[in-house]
């Protein structure tokens, strides 16, 4: 049995980006077929799909949602191109040929479950780990080159917070830009370095949703932003440490403190509350706030002998789902096409992939004869 190339194109024809995949789970729910079929309410308005097969010891798992922006499929020789292709709607046809196949060759005790929310926190996964469902293996679905991942960096999410003094942009000596402190900060920390692990390699970090809605002509008084790492098994907790001391000095001007009379920067501190002299009477002290927004750890995952494997420097739902014993991650598609405007899988990627899976099945269940 092929992959069904109608149902996969009916699946990327739909619109699944981050918080709008309920419709999704809806249609999959009604269209893919399985002996037990569950539905399970996120709480943010999402759905997860479960499809069992027997009592499941092995669950293939991937997610429904995708980055923005929607764009529409087409294929052409041989290729599929189009949002989710490659992350992760290539795995989830995969996945579920592989269930299909396996149901006709009269196999049982498996199941694929479908998540909501990957993207943006793994939201369906925490929900579906409330319910205490156990299983000893799991294998979830991302973009890995069909190669198994050895093991990952974790993650580290902050929202950030400065605030300056707004003034007429003529006389800067009288205020205090909150860009200005970004940037103080952005140098701090890029100046900054962690150990480059032995399995992971660097740190890496990104800044996103940055904002300061200030007019051009005054001193922007906020910028906000967030700030994403990407850490090791090195470095975890460091980034922990580098972070936590920022809140500690939330009061503190980042890096060096600021002489707001003279508008240089020198050593020192401002005290909260403190002003220097000869400063306009409405500045206040310069404020960094640090919010911290969760992420994961870094991991090592299971492998199988006889299937390539390699680190990789991106997250997946498997940190946020338990009842486990063994987590393995292994994927059609290549994580350099995911989230971009160029994303795509070859037909040859789904087809060797659907054989892959049914292989992992079988060998676990070697594994577990033995």
């Amino acid at each position: 049995m092929a992959y069904d190339k109608e149902l996969f194109r009916s699946i990327l024809s739909q619109d699944s980006t981050s918080g709008k995949e309920r419709e999704l789970g809806l249609w999959l729910h009604e269209h893919l077929e399985a002996p037990e079929k569950e539905l399970m309410e996120v709480g943010d308005g999402t759905l997860n799909l479960f499809l069992r097969w027997g009592t499941p010891r092995v669950v293939f798992c991937t997610h429904m949602d995708t980055v923005p922006p929607y764009i529409a499929p087409t294929y052409e020789g041989g290729i599929w191109r189009g949002r989710g292709t490659c992350d992760a709607k290539g795995q989830l046809i995969s996945m579920y040929t592989a269930c299909r196949q396996l149901e006709a060759a009269g196999c049982t005790g498996f199941g694929l479950l479908i998540l909501a929310g990957e993207e943006t926190g793994s939201w369906g996964a925490k929900a579906f780990s409330k319910t205490g469902f156990k299983a000893p293996y799991l294998i979830v679905g991302e973009p890995t080159e069909s190669k198994m991942v050895s093991a990952s960096k974790g993650t580290k999410s902050y929202d950030l917070t400065f605030r300056g003094t707004a003034f007429h942009s003529g006389y800067p000596q009288y205020g205090t830009s909150a860009i200005d402190l970004f940037n103080e900060f952005y140098n701090n920390l890029k100046a900054t370095q962690f150990p480059v692990d032995s399995i992971l390699g660097e740190t890496t970090w990104n800044v996103g949703l940055l904002r300061s809605d200030n007019p051009q002509n005054i001193l922007s008084p906020e910028l906000t932003c967030r700030i994403y790492f990407r850490t090791t098994f090195a470095s975890d907790a460091l980034v922990e440490d580098f972070m936590a001391a920022l809140v500690k000095r939330r009061h503190q001007a980042p890096g060096r403190a600021r002489d707001f009379a003279s508008g240089r920067l020198v050593s020192g501190k401002i005290v909260e509350g403190e002003k220097a002299a000869g400063v306009y009477e409405g500045a206040e002290p310069p404020v960094l706030t640090v919010t911290p927004r969760g992420g994961d750890t870094p991991a090592k995952y299971f492998t199988l002998p006889g299937f390539e494997s390699a680190p990789v420097a991106f997250g997946s739902d498997a940190p946020h789902l338990s009842g486990f014993e063994h987590k393995a991650i292994c994927g059609p598609g290549t994580i350099r096409v995911a989230h971009r405007d160029d994303e795509f899988i070859t037909e040859a990627d789904i087809d060797t992939a659907v054989s892959q899976y049914i292989q992992m099945y079988r060998k676990i269940q070697d594994i577990s004869n033995q």
